[in-house]
């Protein structure tokens, strides 16, 4: 594992960036479903062109796993990231269809230090899941615990 490069000193709250892209495909959307979300319309295009949804599409628990890896090789793997403390919330405002090609654009709302961690603060962001033609397939708005910067010692810190 390689050091940060991004603490929590980095991230400012106009920060915004997007994700690279990626295509959705059957295989994935029912391997996914197969294993954690067995409904009809993840698992077979023909029960799902009858239902409300009117065709094969990934479940939401898989939008926000596959926005996880998306924000994570795009940021997260180059920060002093400490996991999160919860999901504030979670909005599913499209299908994630097969064949769609989505990227995550992701806005930092605000920043504040920890209250009882002094090397810790934490970042509210959004995320917004986008697909081919713009249209928001999710919305998710949470808390991020990151490191703060390790102040380097002096000579005589080490002493004490």
């Amino acid at each position: 594992m390689t050091a940060p490069i991004y603490f929590w000193e980095d991230i400012a709250p106009d920060l915004s960036f997007e994700t690279a892209s990626h295509k959705a495909s059957t295989e994935e959307i029912i391997e996914f479903a197969q294993e954690f979300d067995p409904q009809p319309f993840h698992l077979d295009a023909e029960a799902a062109k009858d239902s409300l949804l009117g065709g094969l599409c990934a479940s939401g628990w898989h939008i926000c796993s596959l926005s996880m890896r998306l924000i994570y090789d795009a940021f997260l793997y180059k920060c002093a990231a400490l996991g999160a403390p919860g999901i504030e919330e979670v909005r599913w405002r499209k299908p994630l269809f097969v064949e769609d090609t989505v990227r995550v654009k992701v806005t930092v709302l605000e920043k504040r230090s920890s209250a009882s961690k002094s090397d810790m603060g934490l970042v509210k962001w959004q995320w917004e899941m986008l697909n081919q033609n713009d249209e928001t397939i999710a919305l998710l708005s949470s808390w991020m615990m990151f490191s703060k910067r390790p102040h380097p010692h002096t000579p005589s810190e080490e002493h004490a």
